[in-house]
């Protein structure tokens, strides 16, 4: 490195040493208005304390444990230490330590395998703790936060590949790591909002959310979207796609190869689409009751008053497809039989198990919740954002921080990861009556327990065909929670299971390279274990599957095509529509 080069590296470091010491002062600010309770945050230091001391009690009560996970450590560690030394070892199936040099640097492979050790040991000791205990799960989770955090892989001393690379560089490899997080932390104003993809390679409307619609309908809620045919006839029925609003709805519609809205139409479905707004304080009170309401059921009526059409196909996606259910319910209750299909993806209407979600929500957190959202009316989409990426820690947390800060490079551009950095605020009327009601009292499943806009509702009064979606890895949606489903609803069920996880699993389209596979059963036992076992695996993509179903339940007969210009409402703006593009 010669002199030009040297100077020039200082003076970005001292460049970005003056902006992170004022972030240093915003974090600072930030983590001691959380630790004291005048900021929400997901985690709670209170809560953790308590679960660990709680669980600590009941470990004590049990010393044989407590000395088998002792010993087990100190064999299991010394074992790996040795091995590393004295034999050439094995590749680690953890993808965290993928790359060769852990295993053909002997310091690398001993640190690794001493690390899994360890891990192993925990595991082992806190699987002897009470299941279903809500201390024993958080003990569970934050004890695994732990250990991903302490893995060898993070650290720029034990990491071989990050060390080499900084030695290739001459040391530019941990400035230009220093810059990506010293931008992480302006994005984020101070709280790390971790970069997962190349942000300017994506825009909504150019390279995302491209197929052709106009939006014909919109209230304070939602934007309804009629998209243009692409062919000539279509099924009678029309198909309402109800997406989440914890992010934006172009999760059906990413790029022209992956997008379901596209497919659809391509299959001769005329495709009409909820965009949702991103709530405000305006939107403070508004309630599921609303979003029923303004959603769907408007939705639904506009659908008839654009088509003519008196009969409609419906999907609704994640809470969406909670949304979507009980409508339905309500539906079934006033005798609305307009709907004559319905499916739901990575969605759960029975909330017993709702796996490490369960983490983060119980009354004590939902009244510190409810205090947060009295000022501001709403929650701020990265709660939402930091909860989902510590369910899957190392892929969404730490992988980022070795690229990003230890390797000093750029995530490359990758559409899902736009999109579930593109999320949207919760308001606080929906949000905490959803908690509530359906989270934490698991009223959905609970014939008349809830009542929407007066009517109480049954899930089990839902009697048209339903096609249930679920995905394997889903760590926010556990499929054997998803599964009972298929008991409480009251007409034909048709369970699948996807590979991959909540949004992979999903959006996973035919390809010339078939990615995941699926599962389908003839019947469905009580146990979702049993189901597995007698389940039939395919290769390639459920979409076909899907479609295939909803083809078999329409009426024969086709139409011609419904072309959102020659309907009854007025084209209001071309698709995306602007209620998308609103930060």
């Amino acid at each position: 490195m010669d002199q030009t080069q040297i100077a020039e590296q200082t003076a970005e470091f001292v460049d970005l040493m003056t902006r992170a010491q004022t972030l240093a002062q915003r974090s600072a600010a930030n983590a001691v208005a959380k630790a004291t309770g005048q900021e929400f945050s997901v985690l709670d230091a209170g809560t953790i304390a308590q679960a660990y001391a709680r669980s600590g009690m009941q470990l004590a009560r049990d010393p044989y444990a407590l000395a088998k996970f002792q010993m087990d450590l100190m064999v299991e560690s010394t074992q790996a230490w040795l091995k590393a030394w004295s034999t050439d070892g094995e590749d680690s199936k953890d993808r965290r330590f993928r790359d060769e040099r852990w295993t053909s640097d002997p310091l690398s492979r001993g640190l690794r395998d001493v690390h899994l050790a360890v891990e192993r040991a925990a595991e082992q000791l806190i699987q002897t703790l009470p299941n279903g205990d809500k201390d024993s799960l958080r003990v569970r989770f934050y004890t695994r936060q732990l250990m991903s955090a302490l893995a060898p892989s993070n650290y720029l001393a034990l990491n071989p590949a990050a060390r080499e690379r900084f030695l290739e560089t001459e040391g530019r490899s941990l400035l230009s790591g220093f810059r990506n997080l010293v931008e992480d932390l302006e994005r984020g104003d101070g709280r790390l909002d971790i970069n997962m993809t190349d942000r300017a390679a994506f825009e909504v409307g150019r390279d995302l959310a491209t197929t052709p619609g106009e939006v014909v309908y919109q209230n304070e809620l939602m934007q309804l979207i009629h998209y243009r045919p692409l062919t000539k006839t279509q099924y009678k029925r029309p198909l309402l796609f109800v997406p989440p609003w914890i992010n934006k709805y172009y999760i059906f519609d990413m790029k022209p190869e992956n997008s379901m809205v596209r497919y659809m139409l391509e299959q001769g479905h005329s495709v009409f689409l909820i965009s949702w707004v991103n709530p405000s304080k305006e939107h403070a009170a508004m309630s599921f009751e609303d979003y029923m309401r303004l959603g769907p059921l408007t939705a639904l009526d506009k659908m008839e008053e654009q088509t003519g059409e008196q009969e409609f196909d419906i999907l609704g996606f994640c809470i969406g497809g909670i949304l979507v259910t009980a409508t339905l319910a309500y539906m079934a209750a006033k005798e609305d039989k307009r709907v004559k299909t319905a499916t739901t993806f990575a969605t759960m209407i029975d909330f017993t198990d709702v796996g490490e979600i369960g983490v983060f929500i119980d009354r004590d957190r939902l009244k510190v919740l409810r205090d947060h959202m009295a000022e501001k009316g709403y929650l701020e989409n990265h709660h939402l954002q930091d909860m989902f990426s510590m369910i899957r820690e190392n892929d969404l947390i730490w992988s980022f921080h070795v690229m990003n800060y230890l390797m000093g490079r750029k995530p490359p551009a990758f559409d899902l990861l736009y999109w579930n950095g593109d999320s949207t605020r919760l308001p606080a009327a929906m949000l905490l009556w959803y908690l509530e009601k359906i989270y934490i009292e698991n009223g959905l499943r609970k014939p008349g327990h809830l009542t929407m806009d007066g009517v109480p509702i049954d899930v089990g009064k839902i009697d048209i065909p339903f096609y249930v979606l679920a995905t394997k890895d889903d760590h926010i949606a556990p499929w054997p929670s998803i599964y009972p489903t298929t008991r409480l609803l009251g007409g034909d069920t048709t369970f699948v299971l996807g590979g991959s996880g909540h949004i992979a699993g999903v959006m996973n389209p035919p390809a010339k390279r078939p990615k995941y596979g699926f599962w389908t059963g003839s019947d469905y036992p009580e146990d979702p274990r049993e189901w597995i076992a007698g389940a039939e695996k395919h290769e390639g993509s459920w979409w076909p599957h899907w479609a295939k179903w909803i083809a078999s339940h329409s009426p024969g007969r086709k139409v011609p095509a419904h072309d959102p210009d020659n309907g009854k409402l007025t084209p209001i703006e071309p698709a995306p529509g602007s209620y998308v593009r609103a930060a």
